[in-house]
């Protein structure tokens, strides 16, 4: 998914062995380090790479207030020169996304929040996306995300993969209201990284990030997360206990809900 780079909007000074690329995440403690934080191509190295740090910074993968892995290990990540990436923290930093601070505890730290819901963000945003993109967008998550939670059911789980899907439930289901939708992305995003699927991380994460900024247009409503942790603890039983059909089903159930208060807040 293209972004465009535009001035944050508020900012402060079966079973099977998962794949390695899992377990190095989990490793590394960064939810969707994998997805999104994985080599650019080489023609369009800078344009990429501006890219994927807008999208891990726009889905909180690195929070508000939080800095960047080390220059080396981002470059080395992301497949691109240290002056590449240079010049893409450059960029976002003039765009008002990252505050670059020099000396022993300096770094590229994060420095955008989501701007709190104003009457008619929402329909301003479907505006911009358009009706069909809007549908065509909940569809492909449906898909992506009904398919990572099947295979990950799928998947004999090692001890710390389950403990991983564990922390992500609870860190949702404890996070404060003004935390709770990069908490909610960190769980939906660390069941297709633990699925051991790159692609299909990638695939889920960039289906997440398509509605993100409609998500952020709509306030956090207290029934709605108390529903939605219900969801999130049936999908994550499901797939604990190595039911792919059960954990498609609640997937689902718990995707057309977020997608019926997208429409509602619209009629």
């Amino acid at each position: 998914m293209r972004m465009e780079i535009t001035p944050a909007e508020t900012s402060v000074s079966r079973s099977r062995t998962p794949a390695e690329p899992a377990s190095r995440d989990a490793a590394v403690g960064i939810t969707g380090a994998v997805s999104l934080l994985r080599p650019v191509r080489a023609g369009n190295a800078f344009e990429e790479t501006v890219e994927r740090l807008l999208q891990a910074i726009k889905l909180g993968v690195v929070p508000h207030g939080e800095k960047l892995p080390p220059e080396r290990e981002l470059a080395a990540r992301l497949g691109i020169s240290r002056v590449t990436l240079r010049e893409a923290i450059r960029a976002l930093q003039e765009a008002g996304y990252l505050d670059v601070r020099r000396g022993r505890y300096g770094g590229a730290f994060v420095v955008y929040q989501p701007p709190s819901p104003r009457k008619g963000d929402l329909r301003r945003a479907v505006t911009r996306m358009g009706e069909d993109d809007l549908e065509d967008a909940l569809t492909f998550r449906m898909a992506v995300e009904c398919g990572a939670a099947r295979v990950l059911a799928t998947t004999e789980l090692t001890p710390g993969q389950r403990e991983t899907l564990a922390a992500r439930l609870a860190g949702v289901n404890d996070a404060a209201p003004a935390d709770y939708r990069r908490m909610d992305i960190a769980f939906h995003l660390a069941i297709a990284e633990l699925s051991g699927s790159p692609l299909l991380a990638a695939a889920c994460a960039d289906a997440r990030l398509r509605v993100t900024d409609l998500l952020n247009a709509i306030p956090v409503l207290g029934p709605n997360i108390e529903h939605a942790a219900v969801q999130h603890a049936a999908i994550a039983a499901a797939i604990l206990d190595g039911d792919p059909e059960a954990a498609e089903r609640a997937v689902a159930e718990h995707l057309e809900g977020t997608a019926a208060l997208l429409r509602g807040f619209l009629a």
